[in-house]
């Protein structure tokens, strides 16, 4: 399984943009955004969609950004909206690839954590400028 992140670049402050995570199989029962801000050392969660659809987001994203995916090209997708300075960071799927299956992954605090996604995307860069 491989993920390829697209749609990143550069943005001003309340704009919007779409990034694209691409699976190159059955990507699992879980795929999750993640983010890794300048200065950070971590990646923080973003966003986190089921198989069956059901997703959610973290506080600091709750209605601006939201998901969707299309099965039929093994693509899920992040709306980002009403972007600020503050979510300029590297951003990156993961997906579980059917491990955790039973575990309830988007439901859990930090998406169950980082370490739970077994296949990661490369990254692409959001920019927001104030």
């Amino acid at each position: 399984l491989q993920l390829v992140e697209s749609g990143g670049g550069s943005v001003q402050a309340g704009g919007s943009q779409i990034l694209s995570c691409r699976a190159s199989t059955y990507s699992g029962s879980y795929v999750a955004w993640f983010r890794q801000r300048p200065g950070f050392s971590e990646r923080e969660p973003v966003a986190c969609i089921a198989s069956d659809g059901s997703t959610d987001t973290v506080d600091s994203v709750k209605g601006r950004f939201t998901l969707s995916k299309d099965k039929a090209k093994n693509t899920v997708y992040l709306h980002m909206n009403s972007l600020q300075p503050e979510d300029t960071a590297m951003y990156y799927c993961a997906a579980d690839g059917g491990r955790w299956s039973d575990a309830n992954l988007c439901a859990r605090i930090n998406f169950g954590g980082s370490w739970r996604y077994n296949y990661w995307g490369q990254g692409t860069q959001v920019t927001v400028s104030s």
